[in-house]
Parts: C-alpha cells; sequence; structure tokens
C-alpha cells in the first residue's frame, strides 16, 4: 500500500488523499490541527487499504487516534462518511454532521433501509432493463462495508459556528448532490472547505432518490446561489485540487444545467421518451452499473426539474411504465 499523498496548504490546513475507485482515484480528507486536538474533514471510504493508508498518513505527520479531537463529515455518501466509525472507535472522538445528512444515511443503509429494493423498482417504472436493474441490488449492498459501522454522530447547527483547527468556521447547508450537505466556510481568510457541493471540474452527481429530496436539481441550484453571496479565495473540494476559480465555477456549473434541461427538451421534442431512454441518449450505455446509476438519478432529477417548470409532463401506461412528453 502507497503512502496517501499529503499536502500541508500551510495555512492550517492539511490535505490527504484517500484512495478510492476509478474515475475520482482519490477523495479529499482534511486535517486542521488546533491547540486542543486535530479535526479530520470527510476521512473517506472504510477498505483495509484505506486503513492502512491512515496509519500511514498518521505516522507521517506524527498523530495517532488520541489525538483526533473530532470528525466532520460534509455529507452522508460513502467516499465521506464511510471511515468514520472506524476512526471512533479508535479514538472515542465526536463524530459530527447535519441531522437531515444522518437521515439520509439511515435511508441508504440504516437497520430498516429498502433502498436495495426501492431504487430498481423506481428505475424499472422508468424503463430500465433487467439487465441493468437486476445489478442494483448487490451494487448497493457493496457500499454497506464502506460505512460500517456508521458512527455515532452528534448534529451540526447551521446557525452557529463549529470550531475546528483553532478556528470558527460557518456551516453553510445545501442540497441537491446530498440533501443536508455542508460546506464550511470562514470569513476572515476566504477559506471554504466545499465537499461535494462545488467540484473545479466536474459536475456534482445530482440525483432523484426514493423518500429523498422531491425536487434535488431546484434544490441543488439554490444552493449554488446561496455560495454566491460568499466572498471565497480558496475552496476546498472533496475531489480534484483546491481552487480560486469559485464564483466562475458556479456560474459554469448552472449554465451546464439549463444546457442539460435545453438538451431534454430537444429530444422530447422528436418524440415521447422514458426516463432509461433519455438517460441513454444523454449518457450512452458503455457505463458500469456505478455510473450508470448516477447517470439515471441524474436523468430523473433534470425531468423532474422539467416537470416542476411545467415544460414537460409524465404519465403511466399500461403495465406501469413512466413516460415524459411535452406539455
Amino acid at each position: 500500500m502507497n503512502m496517501p499523498e499529503i499536502t500541508d496548504h500551510l495555512n492550517g490546513i492539511i490535505q490527504v488523499k484517500i484512495t478510492m475507485s476509478f474515475p475520482l482515484r482519490w477523495v479529499n480528507s482534511y486535517l486542521l490541527p488546533g491547540p486542543d486536538g486535530v479535526t479530520i474533514v470527510d476521512p473517506g471510504p472504510r477498505t483495509p487499504g484505506n486503513e492502512e493508508e491512515w496509519k500511514k498518513a498518521f505516522a507521517e505527520l506524527g498523530i495517532g487516534p488520541a489525538d483526533i479531537r473530532q470528525i466532520v463529515l460534509t455529507h452522508h455518501h460513502p467516499d465521506h462518511l464511510g471511515c468514520a466509525g472506524w476512526l471512533q472507535e479508535q479514538s472515542g472522538c465526536r463524530v459530527w454532521m447535519s441531522e437531515r445528512s444522518y437521515r439520509e444515511a439511515q435511508l441508504m443503509w440504516g437497520p430498516g433501509s429498502t433502498m436495495n429494493r426501492d431504487l430498481p423498482a423506481l428505475f424499472r417504472g422508468h424503463g430500465m432493463p433487467e439487465e441493468w436493474a437486476g445489478q442494483l441490488e448487490a451494487h448497493l449492498n457493496g457500499f454497506i462495508p464502506q460505512v460500517t459501522p456508521i458512527p455515532e454522530v452528534a448534529f451540526i447547527d447551521a446557525n452557529r459556528p463549529l470550531a475546528m483547527g483553532g478556528r470558527r468556521w460557518l456551516p453553510m447547508e445545501t442540497a441537491g448532490h446530498a440533501p443536508g450537505h455542508l460546506s464550511f466556510y470562514h470569513p476572515e481568510t476566504g477559506h471554504l472547505l466545499c465537499g461535494d457541493a462545488v467540484l473545479p471540474q466536474i459536475s456534482p452527481n445530482v440525483s432523484l432518490m426514493p423518500g429523498s429530496d422531491p425536487e434535488p436539481l431546484q434544490s441543488f441550484m439554490r444552493g449554488l446561489l446561496k455560495l454566491k453571496t460568499l466572498e471565497v479565495s480558496t475552496a476546498y473540494p472533496g475531489h480534484r485540487n483546491p481552487f480560486t476559480h469559485f464564483e466562475e465555477r458556479l456560474e459554469a456549473l448552472l449554465l451546464h444545467h439549463e444546457e442539460r434541461l435545453a438538451k431534454m427538451e430537444r429530444l422530447l421534442e422528436e418524440a415521447p421518451a422514458t426516463g432509461f431512454g433519455l438517460c441513454v441518449s444523454l449518457f450512452g450505455t458503455k457505463l458500469g452499473i456505478h455510473q450508470m446509476r448516477f447517470a439515471m438519478c441524474e436523468t430523473l432529477a433534470h425531468a423532474r426539474e422539467l416537470e416542476r417548470r411545467g415544460r414537460i409532463e409524465s404519465w403511466t401506461c399500461e403495465g406501469g411504465r413512466v413516460y415524459f412528453r411535452l406539455a
């Protein structure tokens, strides 16, 4: 196992790249050392390899589990939450996240979760053939080891600053990529720990999921407009590297989604289509099940937004399959 890449930004923020699968390759964890211990933001997915990466990172940085004061999670996805429970077991530290984000973790992987059946049922209703839908239950179950154990958590109050690394950070709750997603803003320096709310080179996935946010794309775009009110000098994202063109990136993401909505309307001008038909037109089929799940959830999120705007409508035909057409 290689040593994870560690970058000390010499401003109280240490970036540790924790391995994850292609195409993202790594997730950024951030260590914020302070007078009363170290805060870890988003410790990455739990795998045997990543456990070893953390041990090597701690040795390189001269710290141990006893030095961890707290773990702070931007959101509930496995590549951010995963190692939190494992590190909590070793250190006894507190783990913080938003209450909504914790509810989403329970929806996905809690003891009463039915997502491994609900999501395939949603996709089948929107026209996904069995060759794809039949892979989903095993695919979703494969994430459970990456988030086990789910940590005991305390909830972050989005209206109160959170102390991390000897500084007071303002939680900024947005949604769309993940309900309850929190970014953390330090007004004095303009630093923003933005998780997956804004990424420098790729568009954060926006997913319509059963039992979750019913209008995820609207939530995402509202969140970008909320973040646009901040004066950000450097953004520290969950993937890729820190960047300074924050406002420009917000504009590009807003434009990207408007263009995607317009493209879907043009597709429906030609003929009505199922969600899966639209998904294939937009993203193709040369995808693994992980990327196909993201593509399908994002297609349905855009279709829902077009319905909300009154641009398209859906109907259910005999047999329960849902189609979309221009309104």
